[in-house]
């Protein structure tokens, strides 16, 4: 492991996002600067409609008493990638605040990132395991995201 405030980029391009999104947590939580790229071509595993379905149905949950007070949930695939990774975050802790302030998220290549080395995740082809999959990019345009 490398020591702290390291800078790790991740290619998200044809990752399970469950899968990097536990790594990058584990990264995050031993004190290391994480950047996601191409977060929205990460790929969620599973049936398409299915999954719009549940993304969908969270967008909808509302509190009775007051709707202000309700989760929120951005259809924009970036901060998709980010909430997703924060649920794997002891995030209401002082720990996993300052894990979660490491954490960048980029819908495309960054510039910037252009020449900073990338972490290598080891992953199997996706297509190949799974009997469906849909693109966190192809899932924010399903909830309503339009790039503009």
């Amino acid at each position: 492991m490398e020591g702290k405030n390291d800078i790790e980029v991740f290619d998200a391009s044809g990752k399970v996002l469950g899968r990097l999104a536990s790594t990058v947590a584990k990264r995050l939580m031993h004190g290391n600067e994480v950047v996601i790229a191409n977060a929205s071509k990460a790929i969620i595993s599973g049936d398409r409609k299915v999954i719009a379905a549940r993304y969908k149905t969270r967008l909808d949950l509302l509190e009775k008493e007051n709707p202000e007070h309700s989760p929120y949930w951005s259809r924009r695939p970036d901060m998709l990638v980010k909430r997703i990774v924060r649920g794997m975050l002891p995030y209401r802790l002082p720990k996993g605040k300052a894990a979660y302030r490491r954490l960048k998220v980029y819908i495309d290549a960054a510039p910037e990132l252009k020449n900073a080395k990338r972490v290598d995740m080891e992953s199997k082809n996706p297509r190949t395991i799974y009997a469906g999959h849909v693109t966190v990019g192809e899932l924010s345009r399903m909830l309503g995201y339009d790039r503009k």
